[in-house]
């Protein structure tokens, strides 16, 4: 053979082998590996195990460092609770007090005796009429709420939700509520026709009937207290109110009995934006109103004693909420960072939490909070932004252990009823602290929680 074929040869053979190894490979390919969670293919790599690629490996984004101050408070779980919406309609605002009604028992039938039971032998040998026994009765807590539209006055009991209309007196568009003496006296505000003066109604609530709702006469009767009252707040019994409203150039505070009778000045101030609390018999609170760029204050008054002394100052967008007994300030500043003010040692301690007062409620023992607080708190100018509507928030139910600041995580609103956000704000508790009442500052509505 000539070095010429020789040659031929060899380039043919060569070309055979590289198309057969060629179809083989492309061959095996076209079957589809089994998938690994890669989202493509590094080709080269299959051919030369050896290489590894020089490009970095995808990481999971890293949350950006908290420069805040906030730390989150330490999560103890919680088993759901059972939520319930309360009224039919947005309120104005509510009031939680005791209420009697008869107890529900079982009727036993018995053998009639042989004798009459209608009378009864006196000492004397006369016969007399027997007195029935009254069945027995129990009290319980029960909610009062008013119509934000007409102002007319509903009720429930708190453990079998049954809202039923208490009064007919209509006052258009009420914005603000409160309940005293135990129910039976009611304040609404709302705007007169000229959209600036603000009325001030004070009035009593019908009797109520054991067994029904009221007598047959439904309407409240009352008077007005001054125009442009700025403030105003309920004392622990719901006994009386403080009330604040402009004199001149100044303010002035007026204590009165919850009618509006008995009135007495405490407390007068050049200063006229003021933001009251009544958390005690010896201690009324004024904190000044809130901005996010000017520093707050906050002071006590005795009611008896008419002294003014500072607790808080210098904090911006400073709100406070005051513990029954007095000793205990939960305040927040103007990033929503919670902390707890002891009044005796006067140190603060900060509580890992955000949100603010207003959406918060102290037990009676000062030692448990409950606070509807924020999932998620976006950056704004507070508290301007949430009192002006600009902002909303979606929140969870909380419970703080003022002793050792450990939090609980009690309800989320949204997984329990299906989806709907809750903005929780004026909550409050029956007197057993078996339920959480607040009111959806999105729309207005009463809810319910069961703590027990």
């Amino acid at each position: 053979m000539t070095k010429r074929n020789l040659t031929l040869l060899i380039i043919i053979i060569v070309a055979i082998l590289a198309i057969s190894f060629g179809f083989s490979y492309f061959f095996k390919s076209s079957t589809p590996a089994p998938t690994t969670g890669t989202q493509g293919i590094n080709f080269v790599s299959q051919f030369f195990p050896f290489l590894k690629s020089t490009a970095p490996k995808t990481a999971e984004p890293t949350a950006p460092a908290n420069i805040s101050g906030f730390e989150k408070a330490p999560i103890i779980e919680a088993s759901k609770a059972n939520m319930v919406k309360v009224s039919t309609m947005p309120i104005a605002g509510f009031g939680v007090f005791m209420q009697e009604r008869f107890k529900e028992a079982s009727i036993t039938v018995t053998a009639a005796p042989d004798t009459a039971t209608t009378t009864t032998t006196t000492k004397k040998g006369k016969t007399a009429p027997v007195k029935p026994t009254p069945p027995p009765t129990e009290f319980i807590p029960a909610v009062r709420y008013v119509d934000r539209a007409t102002g007319n006055i509903y009720q429930t009991l708190a453990d079998k939700i049954d809202e039923r209309n208490f009064t007919t007196t209509v006052i258009p568009i009420v914005h603000e509520a409160f309940f005293g003496a135990k129910g039976e006296s009611v304040v609404m505000r709302y705007l007169k026709t000229d959209d600036k003066t603000i009325e001030t109604f004070i009035g009593s609530l019908p009797k109520q009937i054991l067994g029904g709702d009221t007598t047959t006469d439904t309407e409240i009767k009352g008077s007005f207290l001054p125009e442009n009252i700025s403030d105003l707040s309920v004392s622990p019994d719901a006994s009386k109110i403080f009330y604040l409203f402009k004199v001149g150039d100044g303010t002035v505070g007026i204590t009165s009995g919850s009618l509006g009778d008995k009135k007495s000045q405490i407390f007068n101030s050049p200063f006229t934006e003021w933001l009251s609390q009544w958390p005690n018999d010896k201690m009324i609170t004024l904190t000044t109103k809130p901005s996010a760029n000017v520093p707050g204050y906050m002071y006590a008054i005795n009611p008896d004693k008419k002294d003014f002394n500072k607790i808080l100052g210098g904090i911006n967008g400073l709100t406070t909420l005051t513990s029954p007994n007095g000793k205990l300030i939960l305040y927040n500043n103007n990033n929503l960072s919670l902390y707890i003010y002891n009044v005796d040692t006067k140190s603060s301690s900060l509580l890992g939490l955000k949100t603010l007062p207003e959406k918060c409620v102290w037990g009676k023992n000062s030692d448990i909070v409950y606070c509807s607080v924020p999932k998620f708190v976006d950056q704004g100018q507070y508290p301007d932004d949430w009192y002006q509507g600009q902002v909303s928030f979606s929140d969870e139910l909380w419970k703080i252990e003022a002793t050792n600041n450990n939090a609980t995580m009690i309800s989320d609103p949204a997984a329990v009823v299906g989806g709907e956000d809750m903005d929780g704000t004026k909550l409050a508790l029956d007197d057993g602290e078996n339920y959480l009442f607040f009111v959806n500052k999105k729309d207005s509505y009463l809810w319910k929680l069961n703590l027990k």
